[in-house]
């Protein structure tokens, strides 16, 4: 995926009510950019690091400004990790349509945000020509040395994510979810156990039950982002 523009660089003031952060840019000024992430951004929101935001097209928008790269505290070198959480879904999408998941590879159609469950939406049907599968994406910018962990905050709505997975693959459907580490630095995945246990816990269940646990590298930068390789998945 290639940014619809060059990003603008500047340096992060700070981080607040979830979904504002306020940057200085490189150019001069201080302007308020919109967070796309609901997590608590463990290691991604230091006062200081460089940021990367894109401006929104639309004159209309309330903020002109969206925060899209992170450079991760305490990387050797600077690892860019993409924090806008609404990049997750097209970048997988983009990746299976490339064949570049060859364990999701086969389906001749895809389709996003498909009502399932308990009013719940799932992120990608896969479709054709034998049974569906249902893909839940998770982007994963939290790392705990080489290992990419996910939850960074406590989510009772990704839990219920894990449970309606795991009814689908007992149904007889296809079921995956897909954590996208949005971060190049990460040599494998595993459930952030100390921060949401009962998360983790759900995942393993749902795996049991047939849900595939697949994880994805992508590397983030100033250019592009592009889903890389697979990782391990330690549960």
């Amino acid at each position: 995926m290639q940014w619809d523009a060059p990003l603008l660089p500047g340096r992060l003031v700070r981080r607040y009510k979830r979904f504002l952060a306020d940057v200085e840019l490189d150019g001069g000024g201080v302007v308020t950019a919109h967070c796309a992430n609901t997590g608590s951004m463990l290691g991604c929101d230091r006062p200081g690091s460089r940021v990367l935001l894109s401006e929104a097209r639309s004159p209309t928008r309330k903020l002109a400004y969206t925060w899209e790269l992170v450079e991760a505290d305490g990387t050797v070198g600077g690892t860019w990790v993409g924090i806008n959480t609404a990049r997750a879904n097209p970048l997988v999408a983009e990746a299976i349509e490339a064949g570049r998941i060859p364990e999701l590879k086969g389906y001749t159609r895809i389709r996003r945000e498909v009502p399932y469950g308990t009013r719940s939406r799932i992120d990608l049907l896969l479709e054709g020509p034998e049974r569906p599968t249902y893909v839940e994406v998770k982007n994963t910018t939290l790392a705990e040395g080489d290992t990419a962990r996910f939850p960074d905050a406590v989510t009772a709505r990704g839990r219920k994510h894990m449970d309606e997975l795991a009814k689908v693959a007992r149904a007889g459907d296809g079921a995956a979810v897909v954590f996208l580490v949005h971060r190049s630095d990460a040599a494998r995945f595993a459930p952030a156990d100390a921060i949401d246990p009962a998360y983790g816990e759900a995942l393993r269940a749902a795996a049991d039950a047939g849900v595939r646990v697949l994880a994805y590298g992508a590397r983030a930068g100033p250019e592009g982002v592009e889903v890389t390789c697979r990782l391990p998945a330690r549960l």
